[in-house]
């Protein structure tokens, strides 16, 4: 067998390939990348003993350590709930009015209840507590459908409103739409306008829907469209609108109104972080004492 050509340049042999006068090497790989690519092998196939990672017929194989992402959860949320398990039993003795004497455990709640109200009450009133107009009421403001103390948002947090829980809070407006022709219905919303209108106090009385809004609305809304936290009837003599303050938009509301649905969070979140979500919202900037 002829001894191979050595290229005069290089040093290594070639293989007695040639192209158009290029001659083809024969290089070896260089030891290093040879070791780490059998060290690759060998690390991989200890992984794929060791951890889940190929079907077998019957299902997955579950690795000789039995790990799976699943359980490694349940170990760091039980680690967590252990390294807050005083700070809870303590929010869970002291009544919600007096967590805010002890600063820590405020600082512990209303940390909890932002991260309980970013993944289960911003999908509908926004990040900030916004609300959005038409749809779903602003928490950061001081007007309260059903009472902004902490006992009110803690009740309306657990029970909801017409969520359907035994417990939930409930009322109904009638769709006056049935009820009155459409010339009372955009009277009564021209009077409801002039409510929130300080400059329109004079000639508010003579309206022609002052005397309908005392027979159909005053009952549950009040004589002065003050509302009424007891039945959930909102106040109609400030600037805040729910679903839009426009003369349109009251008009539809007496005729036809919406009303929304909050679910309850009792049986879905623990007690303590139903405790966590009232004294968050409370902190926001509406909350009454």
């Amino acid at each position: 067998m002829a001894t191979p050509e050595r290229d005069s340049l290089t040093g290594y042999h070639t293989t007695g390939h040639e192209w158009d006068g290029i001659k083809e090497l024969n290089t070896p790989i260089p030891t290093w990348w040879v070791t780490v690519f059998l060290g690759s092998c060998l690390v991989a196939l200890l992984y794929m003993w060791l951890y889940p990672s190929f079907a077998t017929t019957t299902g997955i194989f579950k690795g000789r350590l039995g790990w799976t992402s699943h359980g490694q959860l349940a170990e760091e949320m039980a680690a967590g709930r252990a390294a807050q398990a005083e700070w809870r039993r303590l929010l869970t003795d002291t009544p919600l009015e007096q967590v805010e004497a002890n600063a820590d455990l405020r600082r512990f709640a209303i940390a909890g209840g932002r991260a309980a109200f970013n993944e289960n009450c911003a999908p509908c009133h926004g990040v900030g507590a916004g609300g959005q107009i038409g749809q779903f009421p602003a928490l950061v403001d001081d007007d309260w459908l059903w009472g902004g103390t902490l006992p009110d948002i803690h009740q309306t947090v657990r029970y909801g409103i017409r969520s359907g829980h035994e417990e939930t809070r409930d009322s109904m407006m009638p769709a006056f739409g049935e009820m009155l022709t459409p010339a009372e219905i955009d009277a009564i919303a021209d009077y409801v306008l002039a409510l929130s209108d300080s400059g329109a106090e004079a000639r508010r009385a003579a309206l022609p829907g002052a005397t309908l809004f005392q027979q159909n609305c005053a009952a549950c809304h009040g004589l002065k469209g003050e509302g009424n936290r007891e039945m959930g009837a909102p106040r109609l003599n400030d600037a805040i609108w729910l679903y839009g303050g426009t003369k349109e938009a009251i008009r539809h509301q007496i005729a036809n109104p919406r009303m929304g649905v909050m679910p309850a969070f009792a049986g879905k979140l623990d007690a303590e972080t139903l405790r966590m979500l009232a004294l968050y919202v409370h902190s926001l900037g509406g909350g009454e004492r």
